[in-house]
C-alpha cells in the first residue's frame, strides 16, 4: 500500500509539473500512464482484443489530455484518472454493444442469390479509398469534426473539448462535411 501511495504522489507530482507547463513531466507522465492503463484496462474488459484494448487506452489519453485543466492538485491522481478510465469503459462498452447489435449472425443460406444486384443506384457502392480521399479534401475543420465525431465516435462534448470549439460549431461542421461528402461521392 505505501507503494501505491508514493506512485500516486509521484504522478501527482508529474501532473502538477504538467499543468504548470513542464512537457517533459507531462511526457513522463503519459509513459509511465500506458503500462498501468493497458492492465487496468485489460483487467475490467477481459474480453477485449488487444486492438481494442489500445483503443481504449488512446481514449484515455485523450481525456485525460483534454481535462488535465480539471485535476486538482491538492486531491490524489490515481482516483481522479480512474474516473476517466470508468467513463471510457462505459463508452467502449457502448460501442461494443452496439456493433454486436448490428452484426447478424448467418448460417448456410438454401437459397440462391444472383450476384448482381440488379435495382442498385451507382451511388449504393461504397469505395472506402474514394471516401478517404473526399475527408482529406474536406475543409480542416470540416474534416477534424468528421474525424472526431464520425470516425473516432468520440461525443460531441468530448470532440469539442478536444478541439477547443463549440458544441454547436462542431454539428454545423459535421452537418456541413456530411453534404460536401455525399456530394463528392455521388460525383464519383
Amino acid at each position: 500500500m505505501a507503494q501505491e501511495t508514493r506512485n500516486d504522489e509521484h504522478l501527482a507530482a508529474l501532473m502538477r509539473a504538467a499543468q504548470s507547463g513542464d512537457g517533459r513531466a507531462y511526457a513522463r507522465l503519459l509513459e509511465q500512464l500506458v503500462p498501468r492503463l493497458r492492465h487496468i484496462v485489460r483487467a475490467q474488459r477481459q474480453f477485449l482484443q488487444a486492438p481494442d484494448v489500445e483503443d481504449v487506452v488512446q481514449d484515455v489519453l485523450l481525456s485525460l489530455h483534454a481535462v488535465r485543466a480539471t485535476y486538482d492538485p491538492r486531491r490524489p491522481f490515481m482516483p481522479w484518472l480512474l474516473a476517466i478510465v470508468r467513463h471510457r469503459l462505459a463508452d467502449a462498452a457502448r460501442r461494443h454493444a452496439r456493433r454486436a447489435g448490428d452484426e447478424t449472425q448467418v448460417g448456410e443460406s438454401l437459397v440462391t442469390f444472383s450476384p448482381h444486384q440488379p435495382n442498385m443506384e451507382p451511388e449504393t457502392h461504397h469505395d472506402p479509398e474514394a471516401l478517404r480521399r473526399a475527408i482529406q479534401e474536406l475543409p480542416p475543420g470540416q474534416r477534424e469534426a468528421i474525424e472526431m465525431v464520425k470516425l473516432r465516435e468520440l461525443s460531441l462534448k468530448e470532440a469539442a473539448a478536444v478541439s477547443g470549439t463549440s458544441i454547436g460549431a462542431l454539428k454545423v461542421a459535421v452537418h456541413r462535411a456530411i453534404g460536401t461528402l455525399r456530394k463528392a461521392l455521388v460525383k464519383n
